[in-house]
């Protein structure tokens, strides 16, 4: 895990080289968290995964189980989300691949101790992140490759954080900085 999480820090460093406007990313960045801490994305992310995971207990089995965990696991972290967001604004998928085999390496073991619900979890994150890869394609035509830059230098600061967490080095609430993401976007409309 420790390797996937160097490349992910790598791969964090190689988006934000993309920035042409460092202040845009550390308004975004900056501003995002901001939003992001007031809402409070984290928690609520857990809350949500935490509800979801005692309605499973009263059910039973791990079948069950196995589907939630899994699914949670592989759906509300920030790298789903910046990884389909890439995949779908510029055709780069390296985030998703990166993902895939730390989801695959823990899918391994939730499987070991959950059975087959693991592995079905698989549709609900095809869903989940093919929905924001097409909407992200989607709307990819109605923006800027500047401002497309600018939204992956943000992201690849949340990877740099998320690997850093990851490696247990420094917990850092890199949910609450996703807003900082889709920030450019309203930032470069004024600097027009």
């Amino acid at each position: 895990m420790h390797a996937l999480a160097l490349f992910t820090f790598g791969l964090g460093v190689a988006f934000f080289m993309k920035s042409q406007e460092i202040m845009i990313v550390i308004a975004s960045l900056l501003l995002g968290t901001l939003i992001g801490e007031i809402i409070d994305i984290e928690k609520r992310l857990e809350s949500l995964g935490n509800s979801l995971q005692s309605k499973v207990k009263g059910v039973g089995g791990s079948f069950s189980e196995g589907f939630v965990t899994a699914s949670l696991l592989f759906c509300v972290g920030s790298m789903a989300i910046m990884g389909s967001l890439q995949s779908g604004l510029s055709a780069n998928h390296e985030v998703l691949y990166a993902k895939a085999v730390m989801d695959l390496v823990a899918a391994l073991i939730f499987a070991a101790a959950m059975g087959l619900g693991v592995a079905m979890s698989a549709v609900p994150v095809l869903i989940y992140e093919g929905s924001l890869s097409l909407l992200a394609s989607v709307a990819s035509p109605y923006l800027s490759n500047a401002v497309v830059d600018e939204m992956t230098a943000v992201g690849g600061v949340l990877l740099m954080g998320l690997a850093l967490s990851i490696l247990e080095i420094k917990k850092i609430r890199v949910g609450n900085m996703i807003p900082g993401i889709f920030l450019p976007i309203i930032i470069m409309l004024f600097m027009k």
